[in-house]
């Protein structure tokens, strides 16, 4: 059998991770290592346990989530999963600069947040195409119309580069081999190697990325 996924909850409601820690706990494949009902609290144990995924909330005393998140992902290869009730922009948008693979609302339903952790242990990013389109660009620079093309995206070919303009607008793999009418196999090639040269954790620090060079604009591709 294959070890569980080990989870650590983060939020400053008692009530709320006892909640989660029995929802959890009922799940075969799923374990929970630890409960942390600070910020600074949650980054001691992650660096401690190392479970798989954090379940971070974004509002927590001494130490916000963001942060929290910032210094587990700087200095681990913990996933962190945003889980808040703060359905703000701002929010989702530094979240997945500081380097969080999802972000869910914390009224998603019991199944999606157990198929979120799922997602986020996998490798994957946990990113809806309504979230990526909603706010990316709007809290990133625009780009420079002298520079359409980033000397950070140098080094990609220019299948890759559309492979990534495609991941930014919130295609999954399926979608893009259809689109470029290549194989599964090939997409995840390219995405693959998009992750090595752009130095990115996952998915959606391949979308951060895409926005910040100017690859891809909130109006169009």
């Amino acid at each position: 059998m294959s070890e569980p996924i080990r989870v650590l909850i983060a939020d400053d409601q008692t009530l709320l991770r006892d909640s989660f820690r029995v929802l959890l706990d009922a799940v075969d494949g799923l374990a929970v290592v630890g409960e942390a009902g600070t910020g600074d609290e949650a980054v001691r144990l992650a660096l401690a346990e190392r479970p798989d995924v954090v379940l971070m909330d974004v509002r927590m005393p001494r130490m916000t989530g963001i942060e929290a998140t910032q210094r587990i992902c700087a200095q681990t290869d913990v996933r962190v999963l945003i889980l808040t009730t703060f359905d703000h922009d701002e929010y989702v948008y530094a979240a997945l600069r500081a380097g969080a693979s999802g972000f869910l609302l914390k009224d998603t339903s019991a199944a999606d947040l157990l198929a979120g952790i799922r997602v986020v242990a996998a490798g994957e990013s946990l990113l809806a195409p309504t979230v990526t389109r909603r706010l990316i660009a709007q809290y990133v620079g625009q780009p420079r119309p002298s520079r359409p093309f980033s000397p950070r995206l140098s080094g990609l070919t220019d299948r890759e580069r559309e492979v990534l303009a495609l991941i930014a607008r919130g295609l999954s793999n399926p979608d893009i081999a259809a689109h470029l009418t290549v194989s599964l196999a090939t997409v995840k090639t390219h995405v693959g190697r998009l992750l090595t040269k752009l130095a990115a954790r996952d998915r959606a620090q391949l979308v951060i990325t895409a926005y910040e060079t100017g690859l891809v604009t909130p109006s169009g591709p």
